[in-house]
């Protein structure tokens, strides 16, 4: 399953709640309102890593407009869906290559743990990005 597979598993109620003063799901160390919140309310990324956070973030609380909103164009499904049922429960970042100031291209691989029910797992993924319009887009993904 990919981030993309996730997103149309339908349903809004039921995601965590993160308050500002609490640590950011990404697990950057940061509070959330310091971290992926700003990104969730229209700041840029400055970075392909920390839009790959805020996406992930976007996941755990159930902002399906961040998702939209920060998948490029040309790749992004025509309608996002989260399934509150499958609660997203950490994120390891594996490497970057590219995705910073001055780059056009990045890529994040992580491994993002998940529960649905009984079932666990890891998506252990290699995102691109792509830096256009003064902003970073997620493209795709191969999930390994």
């Amino acid at each position: 399953m990919s981030f993309g597979q996730a997103a149309g598993r339908g349903g809004r109620p039921g995601f965590a709640v993160v308050r500002g003063e609490e640590p950011c799901p990404c697990g950057s160390g940061l509070r959330f309102d310091a971290c992926c919140r700003p990104l969730h309310e229209g700041a840029a990324a400055t970075t392909a890593e920390s839009l790959m956070r805020s996406r992930y973030s976007a996941f755990v609380v159930g902002n399906e407009d961040h998702v939209a909103g920060t998948w490029h164009p040309g790749t992004r499904p025509p309608s996002i869906d989260l399934d509150a049922r499958l609660r997203w429960t950490g994120l390891t970042i594996v490497a970057t290559t590219g995705g910073g100031a001055g780059d056009r291209r990045g890529t994040v691989e992580f491994r993002a743990s998940w529960r649905d029910g009984a079932d666990r797992g890891v998506l252990h993924e290699t995102s691109r990005f792509v830096f256009q319009s003064d902003r970073w887009w997620y493209l795709d993904g191969d999930v390994r």
